[in-house]
């Protein structure tokens, strides 16, 4: 038995229904193949425990891109956006914590509970940030230029990209050739005297990567995250995989869960669609892949298949998994020590730079942190039907957690990491464990598994300078791939992971444009 249509569009992930939303509404008959029951994959909420539920395995929503919110009308879909993104918490052992906003006047009196320096410091840095986004943005919100044959719209795309970054001046355009290869550690000292404040602004360079504050080329990572920064997705995650799938089908997309697909259909290069578990032929002259391309490339295509140098290219796409995601259902919200009655909805430990080194440090050696770094959401702040009345649910992304743990990933060695960071927490929020009332630890190995994500990478690759604009193999540069018909549209192609939707619209922009 076989189907016919214009597009088939590998995994119903955000980005996957980004691209079929895109590709539909500019009148392709798309269908959306997912291997799992759900929409959504690393964005979709789902019930851990009776009563309660995650908003994904990812959390943050800051990134996504607002152009196309407004493109695929998502409002209309009933997605909303909230003014402001939530603060970040930084408790305290022994001090007051600190509560870390992005706006400088909000942020004023918690910097300067800590350094009345560092409060025009902060300032300074964020005006800095903001001078420079256009330059940043013009690169990661477009799609990247054609490599292999340089035309001349792309010739024109590269100059005008060139020409926003002279207009900086030749200081601030120098000062950025200068920062982008630094390690985090030593741009953020060279601004804030404060350690807790260095720490907060740090953070999310280090998050999801095989990387240290003290790693070189870690500070592209922080740029990218304070430029890119918006506001939150009201009800996270999840809501916007609602909205998305709500899109789609508006624009007549028809989306197929427990459609797990086993191989593509090639003949002498060229994609003719692809076969799926129960053996159904689906025939199309496009095939769009969110999946991690490892995974498509090694897994779902013909033996030998591959060009040598592409296949070499492709084994060296690096995808060292780091994070376990912990869930918590809690029977009401732990006091933290410095704050007891304050309820944040972001949390992360460290109160030094170098704990955020120390907790990176045993993953170089394929062990995992016993002082892990964690990133805390609860999501039942703002969303309180995530759990029971009173109750509460947090997403952890316990840092630093190797795929290729020495020894593999047994339950014994989940629970010692498990215990390890729940010790973590305890340090700032002591008696912890009485609030739990369930929990769920999944390793990098269950990620893969799961999500079919090549070494338990949440952003399906790491991001690094060599890793980023050239996504994930130069042979795939403007989401192509050695096969003709044959495109990419996650993660693992440009402009990166975390919940953006930005690669699936670039793609489907790339694929009309073709």
């Amino acid at each position: 038995m076989s189907s016919r249509y214009d597009v088939v569009v590998i995994g119903a992930g955000h980005n996957g229904l980004t691209t079929a939303a895109y590709l539909a509404k500019s009148g392709k008959k798309v269908v959306v193949v997912e291997r799992r029951e759900a929409i959504g994959g690393l964005a979709a909420g789902s019930e851990f425990h009776p009563g309660y539920r995650t908003a994904g395995v990812l959390h943050d929503t800051t990134t996504v891109r607002k152009w196309v919110i407004d493109d695929l009308e998502l409002r209309k879909h009933g997605l909303e956006t909230r003014k402001s993104a939530p603060p970040v918490f930084i408790p305290q052992i022994d001090g007051p914590g600190y509560l870390h906003f992005h706006d400088p006047r909000a942020a004023q009196k918690e910097i300067g509970a800590h350094s009345k320096q560092d409060a025009e410091s902060y300032r300074q840095y964020r005006a800095f940030i903001r001078k420079i986004s256009p330059v940043f943005r013009s690169v990661f919100d477009e799609a990247p230029a054609d490599t292999d044959s340089l035309g001349v719209a792309d010739l024109w795309g590269l100059g005008k990209k060139a020409l926003s970054l002279r207009m900086l001046g030749k200081n601030d355009m120098m000062e950025i050739f200068r920062i982008v290869p630094m390690c985090v550690a030593d741009w953020v000292n060279e601004w804030f005297e404060s350690e807790i404040l260095r720490v907060a602004v740090a953070g999310p360079a280090i998050l999801n990567t095989m990387t240290g504050p003290w790693s070189p080329g870690s500070n592209l990572n922080l740029l990218l995250s304070e430029i890119l920064f918006d506001s939150a997705v009201a009800g996270g995650p999840a809501a916007l995989s609602q909205s998305l799938e709500k899109a789609a089908r508006a624009q007549g997309v028809e989306i197929r869960t427990d459609a797990a697909v086993t191989r593509l259909k090639v003949a002498e290069g060229k994609i003719e669609g692809v076969i799926l578990a129960n053996g159904e032929a689906l025939e199309a002259g496009l095939v769009v892949a969110s999946c991690h391309p490892k995974h498509l490339f090694l897994d779902l295509l013909p033996a030998r298949s591959l060009p040598i140098q592409f296949e070499q290219n492709l084994l060296g796409y690096r995808s060292r998994g780091v994070v376990a995601k912990i869930n918590l259902a809690l029977n009401g919200y732990p006091q933290f020590r410095c704050r007891p009655d304050f309820q944040p909805e972001i949390v992360r430990t460290g109160e030094h730079i170098d704990d955020l080194e120390k907790a990176f440090d045993p993953a170089k050696y394929s062990m995992f942190s016993v002082e892990p770094f964690l990133d805390i959401w609860a999501p039942s702040v703002e969303n309180p039907t995530l759990a029971p009345a009173g109750h509460h649910v947090f997403s952890i992304q316990a840092h630093f957690a190797p795929h290729d743990l020495e020894g593999g990933w047994s339950d014994a060695r989940k629970e010692e990491f498990f215990d390890a960071a729940m010790a973590a927490l305890n340090r700032y929020a002591p008696g912890i464990e009485q609030y739990i009332v369930a929990a769920e630890l999944s390793s990098p190995a269950d990620l893969e598994a799961r999500y079919r994500v090549t070494g338990g990478h949440l952003f399906h690759g790491e991001h690094a300078i060599d890793q980023l604009v050239v996504r994930p193999v130069p042979e795939c540069s403007r989401y192509l791939t050695p096969f003709q018909g044959l495109y990419l549209c996650g993660s693992g192609s440009h402009p990166g992971g975390g919940i953006t939707c930005a690669p699936g619209a670039l793609a489907a922009r790339a694929m009309q444009s073709n």
